[in-house]
Formats: structure tokens, sequence, C-alpha cells
């Protein structure tokens, strides 16, 4: 069925056609408008059997949700921000207990200061806690990825994010396939358990692991996360046998014969895209590689995406601070020896517009464009505040000076 609708709405019916037994959440922009419609379904009767509780925090949603899939349990869950860094700790049990939870990650900035508009900076600071990531370039997209989502989690018992930009995609009306529910249950069979707590039977989970027995437990979650990559075209293929639709790892754009290839995660893709066909119009070989998969990340994908490239460009929508590019180190090993540049691009949700990609991208082409660039930084306003730091110890907080300097305050 297709119709327009709002992209938090359509999350929320496609999790709804996964038929979770559990939805533990506490509301955080931009993602309350998921949480809020499966709430609604819930105590409407529309999904049964569903329990939807209402958490007392993040923290305490990602415990309940653990609990849940332990107990045996479709678990599923959303947050943002914040609230994702408040689950962290949560977070690594859940991945290191092997529970196939699924949650929305809807994308947004970490404080301080505070912004409440998209990057990626809330996932990516998780990017190691052995939560598979997948990154949504459209609303399309971010329903297919759900679905997949709990295949996945579930067959390699495995917890899954599936991450959209929020407001980007959270907030924006667009058409959307949404499937039926005959198809999506040919697809995603009713959850079974790996382990499960199950009082007639008692066991242990999440026992005290010695130096004896760590490093082997540790290994054997990599091994497993590494397998997501092999099973990924299959269920991939199954799933489009129900969508029409084919979701992979990367997706590469024009990049069969482009000298220069922009890389990418999330909304900013359509924008890439767009950029390069115009540019394409003008005989500049440039292309675009999505990467759908970030954990695990597809090296070899990404290596054969990237082998006719001369140069590739990181667009990166967070960064590590005093270092630069996350993306980048993970392409540069994919693809050693091509010359890489990283450019920070949409801090905050400021607009990512076509025209400053366009600059960008001929930079690189001409050879102009830094190891690392900021994308459309007012250099002024930088100066202004280093110079005032270097003059006074008391120079005050940054944040509140450059929002100063910008409106023309007096301080």
């Amino acid at each position: 069925m297709r119709r327009q609708i709002e992209g938090s709405r359509a999350v929320a019916k496609a999790v709804a056609l996964c038929r979770p037994r559990v939805i533990p959440a506490y509301p955080i922009s931009p993602q309350t408008h998921i949480v809020e419609a499966l709430s609604a379904r819930v105590a409407a009767g529309v999904l049964k059997p569903c329990e939807f509780i209402n958490a007392e925090s993040e923290f305490g949603a990602m415990s309940l949700a653990i609990g849940a899939s332990a107990a045996g349990g479709r678990a599923y869950t959303a947050t943002a921000s914040q609230g994702l860094l408040f689950m962290a700790e949560a977070l690594y049990n859940a991945a290191g207990l092997g529970l196939p939870i699924v949650m929305t990650v809807a994308n947004r900035a970490i404080g301080a200061p505070i912004n409440i508009w998209n990057d990626h900076s809330d996932a990516m600071s998780q990017r190691d806690s052995g939560w598979v990531q997948l990154y949504a370039e459209s609303n399309q997209e971010a329903v297919d990825l759900h679905l997949l989502a709990f295949r996945l989690a579930e067959e390699l018992s495995l917890p899954v994010m599936v991450c959209m930009d929020g407001f980007v995609l959270t907030h924006a009306v667009e058409a959307v396939d949404l499937p039926d529910q005959a198809d999506v249950d040919a697809f995603l069979p009713p959850y079974q358990p790996r382990q499960v707590l199950d009082p007639a039977d008692p066991v242990s989970i999440g026992a005290m692991v010695g130096p004896e027995a760590f490093t082997e437990v540790r290994y054997l979650a990599h091994v497993r996360q590494v397998e997501l990559l092999d099973r990924l075209p299959h269920l991939a293929g199954e799933l489009a046998a129900v969508t029409g639709r084919q979701v992979g790892a990367v997706s590469p754009y024009r990049c069969d014969d482009a000298e220069t290839v922009v890389v990418a995660l999330g909304s900013v893709l359509g924008t890439l895209k767009d950029t390069v066909d115009e540019l394409r119009d003008e005989r500049v070989p440039v292309g675009v590689l999505g990467v759908t998969a970030f954990r695990p990340f597809p090296f070899e994908a990404v290596a054969t995406a990237l082998a006719g490239a001369r140069k590739v460009v990181v667009l990166e929508r967070a960064f590590a601070t005093g270092v630069g590019g996350i993306v980048t180190a993970d392409v540069r090993a994919a693809r050693p020896g091509t010359a890489c540049h990283t450019v920070v691009a949409g801090l905050g949700g400021r607009p990512v517009t076509s025209a400053s990609l366009r600059g960008m991208l001929l930079d690189a082409v001409a050879g102009r464009l830094e190891p690392l660039t900021f994308l459309d930084l007012n250099r002024e306003v930088v100066d202004r505040e280093l110079t005032r730091a270097a003059a006074t110890r008391r120079s005050g907080p940054t944040a509140e000076n450059v929002l100063h300097d910008l409106r023309g305050g007096a301080r």
C-alpha cells in the first residue's frame, strides 16, 4: 500500500507489522512520534498481544527491553541523542548477552551545547558497543530496514539499530510503500529465541567471566557480527521478493567510471546524488557510495565499489574531536593507498546544500581539497573566538560567545 505519510508514522507501522511483544520506551525528540503511534495502537487493541511500557528513563527502557528479550519476547524501542547516551551501559549488556533487540535511533546531535537537530554524533558514539548499525537514506528505506532488522537480529542473535536522520526523515511526509501483514509474516517468522529465561528450566544469563574466557567471548561476538555481512544478501533478497526493493550493505551510484567518489551515510545521499547528476551532465567524473551497514563495516564491498576511484571524499555527519573523520578511518582501511579526504558537514542540523557540495566536489577533482575540511565553516566567527580566548583567560563560554557574535549582541 502506497501512501503519503510522516516518516515516524511509517516506521511505527513497519514495526507493528513485525509483531513486537514488548515495547518499552521513553520519549525524546525526534523519535517521540514513533513510540507515540505504537502506544496508540497498543491502547486501541490493534497490536495484540503487545505490552507498551512507559519507562522512567532511556536506561530503564533498554533494561526493560533486555528483560523482555531474555524472557523470549520480541522487543523494540527507540531513542535519540542524550537518550542513547543514557542507555550506554545497557547497550553494551544487550550486545554482550546476544539479545536480538531492534531499536530506532532518530539521529540527533549530542550536547553540549544543547542541540535538538540532526547529525550522526549519537549513533557514532556507540559504534563499538556491539550493536549492528544500519543507516537509512529515505523513509522508504527506513521502513524496509526495520523489517530486515528484526530478521537479522533474530537469525544471528544480535541487537540492531536502524538509524534515520532526525526531523529530516522522521518528520518528513513523503510517499512510502508499506507491505501487508501476510507478506511480513512470510518474511519474518515467529520469534524463536536462542536463549530464554524460563522458571521451569532455570539458567543463568550474564555470568561473571574472568580473564580465562573473556577474550574468547568477545571474539565470538565479533564473529557473529561479521557473519551478518554474509547473511545480508540472502535475507535482503528474501525481503526484495516481498517489497520489490533491494537493500544492501552499500549502494554505489555512478561509481563505475568515477575518478572521484563521495562516501556518505543517511539522508544526505539524496542531495549528493542530485549534485553528482548535475556534474555528470558537465562531464565531471564523480560518483557516490552510500554505506547502509556501518557496523559491521563492509570492507570488501566498499573496496570493490571504490576500485576505480583515484580520490575518495568521506562526508561525515559527525567527527572524532582531536582526530577528524570517523567513517574515514574505515574507508581508508578498505582502500589503503587511495587519496582520502574528510569533509565534516551538517553538524547540529546545518543544511548541506547542493551548492556547497558542488563546490566541495569541484575542489576535490581539482586537487584543492584539504585532508580535513569543515563544510561552510564561518571562519570569521571562529577566528574572533580564538583571538578572544588567547587575549584573556576569562574569555567566557564558547557557545554563548559565538551566538553573540553571530547576532551582533553585546556581552
